[in-house]
């Protein structure tokens, strides 16, 4: 899924998606292009993925995997 399409999908839908709402997904993706700007400055290489892609790829990851993370489950009493 790209970035024009996940500007398309209702806010409900995004969040089920990727478990964040669009709000905090905004101030991730300003935190990646901050730190993306140092990195090039010291002479990084090319991104294969834009950051949007890269950010949506690891959330639906986290988010459908909750296992791999095993602090959820201490949160919740598991």
């Amino acid at each position: 899924m790209n970035e024009e399409t996940i500007k398309n999908i209702e806010d409900e839908k995004f969040r089920r998606l990727t478990g964040v709402k669009r709000s905090p997904f905004e101030k991730m993706l300003d935190i990646l292009r901050e730190v993306e700007g140092l990195k090039k400055a010291k002479g990084g290489g090319k991104n294969t993925l834009i950051l949007e892609d890269g950010l949506l790829m690891a959330l639906e990851y986290i988010r459908e995997y909750p296992y791999l993370f095993p602090y959820k489950s201490k949160r919740w009493g598991q």
